[in-house]
């Protein structure tokens, strides 16, 4: 996503925090709903998929699916963490990428969900269940803390690559809701 998108939904999320309330004929407030984080990401305004161009994404969507790829991408690439990875990247490596879309399409159901999208949901394992690999056969170990703190970075990252800097407040956002489910990633 180039930056002057970024700009623009930036932007767009400011002038949507400011409200004027406006009154009914009785004086009474009109309810003013608060935008989501979804909404700051792109919300619902329907663009061209770049890996369909025949389809068509939510803005939001494409921004959260874009993070993810990316990140992906970097978590394939640190040592720190690609362990957890192994029957993926075997996978990918070998020209299968289903493993590879599956978790694309998961995560970002995920954090569609998580950030307020509401035509999407989750259908993945809870994070608890994903992340023990008793309970899934395709995470290689428990992650510890220091782990959680490479995914974190790997996730600015991924962001950075999609011309998100480390200061965006819907990237510190979405970093909050990351953080809170360290308990859930990390088992040990």
């Amino acid at each position: 996503m180039k930056r002057t998108a970024i700009l623009s939904i930036l932007m767009g999320l400011a002038i949507s925090t400011v409200v004027i309330q406006s009154c009914k004929k009785n004086d009474t407030p009109a309810v003013v709903t608060k935008p989501t984080l979804y909404d700051s990401l792109g919300s619902t305004t329907m663009v061209t998929d770049p890996k369909n161009s025949s389809a068509k994404i939510e803005q939001g969507y494409l921004t959260i699916r874009s993070v993810i790829d990316s990140t992906i991408f970097v978590i394939a690439a640190d040592d720190n963490i690609n362990k957890f990875f192994n029957v993926l990247l075997m996978e990918v490596t070998a020209g299968n990428t289903s493993g590879f879309s599956a978790l694309s399409k998961n995560l970002s159901d995920f954090v569609a969900v998580g950030t307020g999208a509401k035509n999407f949901t989750y259908g993945g394992k809870n994070m608890v269940a994903a992340h023990d690999p008793a309970q899934n056969p395709r995470m290689n170990g428990k992650a510890m803390n220091d782990d959680f703190d490479s995914f974190e970075v790997d996730l600015v990252k991924g962001a950075g690559q999609n011309g998100i800097m480390p200061d965006n407040p819907a990237l510190k956002s979405l970093a909050a809701i990351v953080e809170s489910l360290r308990t859930q990633v990390v088992q040990n």
